[in-house]
């Protein structure tokens, strides 16, 4: 009896044949950003954030407007003449801040928070390519399960089908049937929930994209998973502080609880403002002769310039209030910084070390591979010669089965790992995602 000693091979070679149709992790990644509404929500608050610095950029250059208004009148005078008026007036009104103390410092805060809403979008698109990521070699790994359990389930038919042969011959006792049917039924079980997580994992896979039915390309072979970039704690450490946008963003959020205890000193100092005026106004009345010029019949132009100069004596308590409420933020934001710090240094080492021991696993389930294919082959030429029975075969290739099904996901796992590690340390770009979506078949 032969043996397919690779149960991968079928979906593997089906996949591939299939690749022109696949859709690679790099435009999958392209399709999610322009559906993934976690993602585009960080995106228009950033871009809100962004439009928030020309607001205090307009406090520092003039304004500008124009009044205009009409009035109609009517008076009666104790001689009983009814005067009708009617005024038509227009204007110019502009306004220059010579002196604020407030306005270059929130001019500061608004970039600053700028900033700060730019690390909270890099923080989202990071996430988002490691959900996609993980959905889609979830996919992969599913699938890779499936064909496994359908692998399994048909040798096992075979296998059974053999006890059969050999018990109605007399070579074989009803043990080794009813083992072997057993072992199918089994197998059966294993199929039914392979096939329903492979189909839950394409749903969620799905739901990430906004498309239906997504195929995602299986990895190249043979596989080779990428290197670290580097081998030492410390220089993850290192980059995970200096790059890392949640460190980035608590770091600019001290510095905007600084600017705001500087603009709350700044309402205890005056404001010099500089205006000007350029206006007409119409009058005409229903009186006649000397009285309508006495009334100031025509039109009157104006024209004015001037400072205005404020000095605060007395807020009722309200600077001085707001000043020590920004202190008490300015040292909140501290322990924010501190605890962004200690946070990511700790989900830098936990992924690190993950990663590290998911790469050593890999190399681990490649040499069980190889033991278990030989241990399979010899085990099956032991039951020919009599020397083994019908349930040492089923072991040995249940070993086999299993050992290439957690190879394949250790893989999986080891390319996702390796982008969570690049995430914790603040350093996953769009780049890695195309590297990794390069691992695929074409």
């Amino acid at each position: 009896m032969s043996l397919r000693l690779t149960p991968l091979a079928l979906v593997i070679g089906l996949a591939t044949w299939g690749s022109a149709q696949a859709q690679s992790l790099q435009e999958l990644y392209d399709a999610a950003r322009a559906y993934d509404a976690t993602y585009l929500s960080a995106r228009a608050s950033a871009e809100a954030a962004g439009a928030r610095i020309g607001q205090a950029e307009a406090a520092l250059r003039p304004t500008l407007g124009l009044n205009a208004s009409a009035t109609q009148a009517r008076t009666e005078t104790p001689s009983n003449t009814n005067i009708n008026a009617r005024t038509l007036a227009t204007g110019l009104q502009g306004k220059y801040s010579v002196y604020n103390a407030a306005n270059p410092l929130n001019l500061d805060r608004a970039r600053r928070a700028n900033v700060a809403a730019q690390s909270d979008l890099e923080s989202a698109e990071q996430d988002l390519m490691v959900r996609l990521s993980s959905a889609y070699f979830d996919v992969l790994a599913a699938q890779d399960a499936l064909a496994t359990a359908q692998a399994s389930k048909k040798f096992i038919s075979e296998q059974l089908a053999s006890a059969k042969r050999n018990f109605e011959v007399g070579t074989a006792t009803i043990t080794d049937t009813r083992e072997a049917q057993a072992r199918y039924d089994i197998a059966s079980a294993q199929e039914i929930a392979a096939d329903n997580d492979l189909r839950v994992k394409r749903t969620a896979l799905d739901l990430l994209v906004g498309r239906v039915g997504v195929e995602p390309k299986p990895l190249a072979t043979p596989v080779a998973l990428p290197a670290l970039a580097s081998d030492r704690i410390d220089t993850w450490l290192a980059t995970a502080e200096e790059q890392h946008p949640a460190i980035r963003k608590a770091r600019v959020g001290l510095e905007v609880a600084q600017l705001d205890t500087q603009i709350a000193r700044a309402g205890e100092k005056p404001t010099l403002d500089a205006t000007a005026g350029l206006g007409a106004q119409n009058l005409h009345n229903n009186l006649s002769g000397l009285a309508a010029a006495s009334s100031g019949v025509g039109t009157t132009k104006n024209a004015s310039i001037g400072l205005s100069f404020t000095y605060p004596l007395f807020t009722g308590g309200y600077t001085q209030s707001r000043i020590k409420e920004t202190l008490i933020l300015e040292e909140r934001a501290r322990n924010d910084l501190e605890f962004a710090r200690r946070s990511v240094a700790q989900a830098t080492r936990q992924t690190f070390s993950f990663s590290q021991s998911l790469r050593a696993q890999a190399q681990a389930l490649e040499a069980a591979e190889s033991s278990s294919k030989l241990a399979l082959e010899a085990t099956q030429l032991g039951y020919k010669v009599g020397v083994r029975v019908n349930l040492d075969v089923l072991n040995a290739q249940a070993q086999l089965f299993s050992t290439q099904r957690d190879l394949a996901k250790a893989r999986y796992d080891s390319i996702v790992m390796g982008l969570k590690l690049r995430q914790a340390s603040g350093q996953l770009r769009a780049e890695d995602i195309y590297a990794v979506s390069g691992l695929l078949a074409k």
